[in-house]
């Protein structure tokens, strides 16, 4: 079952994806480990990532959770 997003958690995976040239959403879902529909809903706002999956997205960014992932308090 997807993971309701936290209400004050956004997220630019979008932007990091746009920036890496040829990254669809499929091939970022391929890199790390999860559905396409996964990488969708993480950017539309409607699923947060366990910290495995935000690791391994910034791994492959080469840079921070913390440059993709905000908790807005």
């Amino acid at each position: 079952m997807p993971r309701k997003p936290e209400p004050n958690l956004t997220n630019c995976v979008r932007k990091y994806r746009g920036q890496a040239e040829g990254m669809t959403q499929q091939s970022l879902a391929d890199a790390v480990g999860v559905t396409r529909q996964t990488i969708v809903a993480m950017e539309t706002g409607t699923y947060t990532p366990s910290l495995a999956l935000a690791i391994r997205i910034a791994r492959l960014f080469e840079c921070k959770v913390e440059d993709i992932f905000e908790l807005n308090e």
